[in-house]
């Protein structure tokens, strides 16, 4: 597995780590900066983790999403750090021989993320900013 707190996503090698000939699917959730929330501009994200027990937690859950599907590779890596609209901030992924383990398990690796791990992020709008509960 591959569990990661980076500055910088990079999406190439998330998709490479993955590959494998073994595998006849291979699922990548990217998530992204939106430029709007609740009908206000947001100038930009900043993520901020408590990193030994974030790095804890993902790999927590991990290990969970392997023994539940049948997978080859799972990796997990979350950017900290201001970052623009636009910009990719998480990376959930995993191979596996079908697309029906793939999705379910990809699925899994974000949600648990977004309940578990202590990873906070601050909304930046043109007149003020706020911390914002990672569940919509």
């Amino acid at each position: 597995m591959l569990i990661r707190l980076v500055e910088n996503i990079d999406i190439n090698e998330a998709y490479a780590y993955l590959e494998t000939e073994e595998a006849g699917a291979v699922n990548l959730f990217v998530g992204t900066v939106r430029n709007h929330t609740k009908g206000k501009a947001v100038l930009k994200l900043e993520f901020e983790a408590y990193e030994p027990m974030a790095i804890k937690e993902l790999e927590k859950i991990a290990l969970v999403a392997q023994q539940q599907w049948p997978l080859y590779k799972v990796l997990i890596i979350h950017a900290l750090g201001a970052k623009q609209p636009g910009e990719a901030v998480v990376i959930t992924g995993v191979s596996s021989a079908h697309r029906q383990a793939s999705f379910e398990a990809c699925q899994f690796l974000i949600d648990e993320l977004k309940k578990t791990v202590p990873i906070w992020k601050k909304e930046y709008y043109e007149d003020n900013s706020v911390w914002v509960n990672a569940h919509p």
